[in-house]
């Protein structure tokens, strides 16, 4: 077998185009060796968990950038924020407000810190994808548990979509609670060229960016901004201290300050030149017959607040494909690389370094799709739409996840697993929102949506063996 060196250097010089994470596209944008700047915490180069000098004057200009009150970097990724900022705002065993939609590390943070979770499920799209949070939803539910602690949301979703983030701001400071906005997908907010504005502006209390999903950008770099005094600052590095690693890399945090000073000093341009590829490339795909390219006329007030159109959400539509069909013709007969499939869709993530030919190679191989007679394929795995709506279905809640995680567990069939416990989190992979989580009784129902999965080839993580249909339930 080859080393991984070797295999990514392989990888890196074939033809296939990157529409997926990370931002910089491997473009190097003069970034030194790494290998000559990575150090330790010597002299003159300070320390990320007591900034007092290079360190702190960097994260004072992300500060800046963004417009929060403090900003953090993250080198464990967005999941290391969205842990701090969730055990600095609650204390333990109190509830907290979460949109079920919510990537995993939200879950992980309500265990870690023995939180009670209130879910607010999204509205589910005419196509078929999940929509926003509404600041109604979040009103209605204060009605009904005035002693919420705490209000999490995701805004944007994997596939773009915005909620009102405003407006749920006013709702959660009206209770005296801080919102925390998952806004790992949006780093790229707030520069104008028709995005929308980020949720720093938008009177969140902490925003959790991940520089690299759409800005350049190394993998596993992102920023946590507090923006009010509603979160204790002090918690958050304490907790930030026992989250974030005690080595922190510099070539990680110096490719930070790169991707900071690029926005500054060539962000305008950056972005202008974005919109103009971006506007070109949905004017081109206009005219497809049987594929279907999500556009803001897919989208009502009532589904989403905004969207975010650097997301390329391309559904199968009527060609006679599932989602993973459709991911596979593009990746082995085009080579190009998509972000996620789902059973009806895949998503190509774009971002500012995303070339012309990047987006003409996309737009030409749909098209070659487009006219292809694919009805030959098995109606049977062909979906209609709705697959998110039939997938992430509420499941009846028997305990907190922090309780049940504290049973053993046991592997069983998925015919004795019906009416147990859950004990472990199954999630689609990518996005890593989970479809059930720990304490959440397993129905036939979602059973059913597991095969569902699996027959669409999706790839599922969480659980043992759901494969050979086995399941890990809560063993009294």
């Amino acid at each position: 077998m080859p080393y991984l060196k070797e295999t990514l250097e392989t990888y890196r010089d074939t033809d296939i185009y990157p529409f997926h994470m990370p931002g910089h596209k491997r473009q190097a944008s003069h970034f030194p060796n790494p290998y000559e700047i990575d150090i330790t915490e010597i002299e003159g180069f300070d320390n990320l968990h007591h900034a007092e000098g290079i360190l702190a004057e960097a994260q004072q200009r992300a500060a800046d950038l963004y417009g929060s009150g403090e900003c953090f970097y993250l080198i464990n990724g967005s999941t290391c924020g969205l842990l701090a900022a969730i055990c600095a705002a609650g204390r333990r065993g109190e509830k907290i407000l979460v949109a079920r939609n919510s990537h995993k590390a939200v879950y992980h943070g309500l265990f870690m810190r023995e939180l009670h979770a209130e879910y607010l499920y999204p509205k589910i799209t005419a196509s078929g994808i999940q929509g926003k949070i509404t600041a109604e939803q979040v009103r209605k539910t204060f009605f009904e548990h005035p002693d919420i602690a705490a209000v999490v949301i995701t805004s944007p979703t994997y596939e773009g979509i915005v909620s009102d983030v405003a407006g749920i701001a006013e709702i959660a400071h009206r209770h005296g609670v801080p919102l925390i906005v998952d806004e790992a997908h949006g780093a790229h907010f707030g520069f104008g060229a028709g995005f929308p504005e980020n949720a720093v502006k938008q009177g969140a209390d902490a925003v959790i960016m991940s520089l690299h999903k759409t800005l350049p950008a190394f993998t596993q770099t992102a920023l946590l901004h507090i923006c009010s005094d509603r979160i204790d600052r002090e918690k958050v590095k304490k907790y930030l201290g026992i989250y974030e690693t005690s080595s922190p890399s510099y070539v990680l945090m110096a490719g930070i300050d790169a991707c900071i000073q690029k926005m500054e000093t060539e962000g305008q341009e950056l972005f202008f030149s974005y919109r103009k590829k971006l506007d070109s490339f949905y004017g081109s795909v206009r005219d497809l017959e049987r594929l279907h390219v999500m556009c803001r006329e897919d989208l009502s007030a009532g589904e989403a607040f905004d969207w975010d159109d650097s997301k390329i959400v391309i559904f199968a539509g009527d060609s006679g494909m599932t989602g993973e069909q459709l991911y596979r013709k593009l990746l082995e007969e085009y080579h190009l690389q998509m972000e996620m499939v789902s059973g009806d869709y895949v998503l190509a993530m774009t971002g500012v370094m995303d070339t012309e030919e990047g987006f003409l190679r996309l737009s030409g191989a749909l098209h070659e799709l487009d006219k292809r007679n694919e009805r030959q394929l098995d109606s049977a795995v062909s979906l209609s739409g709705g697959f998110i709506e039939k997938i992430y279905q509420p499941n009846p809640k028997e305990m907190e996840i922090c309780q049940a995680w504290e049973f053993p567990k046991k592997e069983v069939s998925f015919d004795e697993a019906a009416g147990q416990m859950a004990a472990d989190f199954i999630c689609l992979y990518p996005p890593g929102i989970p479809m059930i989580v720990p304490g959440e009784i397993i129905t036939t129902d979602f059973l059913d949506r597991i095969r569902e999965c699996r027959k669409q080839k999706l790839t599922l993580e969480g659980s043992a063996n759901l494969s050979s249909d086995r399941i890990n339930i809560v063993y009294f």
